[in-house]
């Protein structure tokens, strides 16, 4: 188990998968994932969602050795995806005058996932604004559906200011992860969570209202220290404001040479004073990455080789994603490269088009090939427009 330390009675018995590769099976997590879970210690016994499957045995074993003789009288389910419910039966076997709590979303849900033959008859059904009385803690829920599912809800505890946000506030990583908590954040909230923002802007609403002292998410660390820092990323995050000043150049090349014109292109952007100029070779690097260096400045190159009378599949997929995540709210530029019948412009113009809020930033330069004077000085033209004040 983890050594977490949260309060004499909300203990921490969660578990890290450090096997896993790929998180949701589209994701890299070069260090692992972590799936929380906590115990909540009172006269009455409650844990707070269970774990993956992959973790099964050191998970049952945290909870029975954070419980010691006791018996769990209530399971909050506050999130029915597998990473988190894949332990239910099990744990309702283990104790089993145990209730599991959850609302009406949840347990239609569950029912999808697993054959639990009792569960109707163990269950209790909440609703927005319900309290769970465990003695001298008092749980009240929230439904907060479509952060990132439609059953999911999160919940306060009264008395120590205990926020349990489901997956909201959650990154990539093991707790023993020593990192940035914004970095694997942000990857994980555009591309798991950025398409509900304005959900997720509700949930904000709701937890202005309350008095919270520590957020204990279902992935990451639990977060106890200048709260107003992660609540206010978040914000910015979820209202699809552009984080910070800069200028993501996303390339997708065939052989080369349309990245060498990216490469060219950060170069002069550099010299005329861009704040920051990220440049990704997305043919190579994380997908993931890229949909949250596009979100995360306000300025965004799309250069592309052409293919097939199309683009080329790598910028595809990314259009695809930041259509998925519903990319808002930013200039875009798209440079192109075709050696007798550009067509790359054109398709990535369609998406762009039926992005939100967007303002395309011209000349839409045409590359030949390769870059030669005359395309180096429309892409010069770009840089300027790209850094006009």
């Amino acid at each position: 188990m983890a050594d977490v330390k949260i309060s004499k009675s909300i203990v921490y018995i969660g578990a890290d998968d450090k096997d896993i590769d790929l998180f949701e099976s589209q994701y890299d997590v070069p260090n692992g994932m972590a799936y929380n879970s906590y115990a909540i210690l009172d006269e009455k016994v409650c844990i707070m969602d269970t774990a993956d499957k992959r973790v099964s045995d050191v998970w049952l074993a945290n909870v029975k050795k954070a419980l010691g003789d006791r018996k769990a009288d209530y399971l909050v389910v506050q999130h029915v995806e597998p990473d988190h419910s894949g332990n239910i039966a099990k744990l309702m076997a283990e104790y089993p005058d145990m209730k599991v709590v959850g609302n009406a979303k949840t347990f239609t849900m569950l029912g999808q996932f697993f054959d639990i033959p009792d569960i109707g008859a163990r269950s209790i059904t909440v609703k927005e604004g319900d309290t769970l009385e465990l003695g001298s803690h008092t749980l009240k829920f929230f439904m907060t559906p479509m952060v990132h599912w439609p059953e999911v809800m999160m919940t306060y505890e009264v008395s120590e200011g205990a926020f349990f946000s489901a997956d909201a506030f959650g990154k990539f990583g093991t707790l023993d992860t020593d990192e940035d908590w914004a970095c694997e954040a942000r990857r994980y909230y555009f591309n798991i969570v950025g398409k509900y923002g304005a959900q997720v802007q509700a949930v904000l609403k709701k937890a202005a209202a309350l008095d919270i002292k520590m957020i204990l998410p279902l992935h990451g660390p639990i977060l106890t220290e200048n709260l107003g820092y992660y609540i206010d990323l978040y914000n910015t995050w979820s209202s699809y404001e552009p984080e910070n000043k800069g200028i993501f150049i996303a390339c997708a090349s065939i052989h080369g040479n349309t990245l060498a014109a990216a490469e060219k292109l950060k170069e002069m952007l550099e010299a005329k004073g861009a704040e920051k100029v990220s440049l990704s070779d997305i043919t190579r690097d994380d997908q993931a990455e890229a949909v949250e260096d596009a979100f995360r400045y306000d300025r965004l190159v799309l250069m592309s080789s052409s293919y097939d009378g199309g683009v080329f599949p790598p910028m595809e997929e990314l259009l695809m994603h930041l259509r998925d995540k519903t990319y808002r709210n930013r200039k875009i530029a798209i440079v192109e490269n075709g050696s007798w019948a550009p067509s790359a412009a054109r398709v990535i113009k369609g998406y762009v088009e039926k992005f939100k809020d967007i303002t395309l930033v011209e000349p839409v330069v045409t590359i030949k090939s390769a870059l030669n004077a005359e395309s180096e000085k429309a892409l010069e033209e770009l840089a300027d427009a790209l850094t006009a004040k």
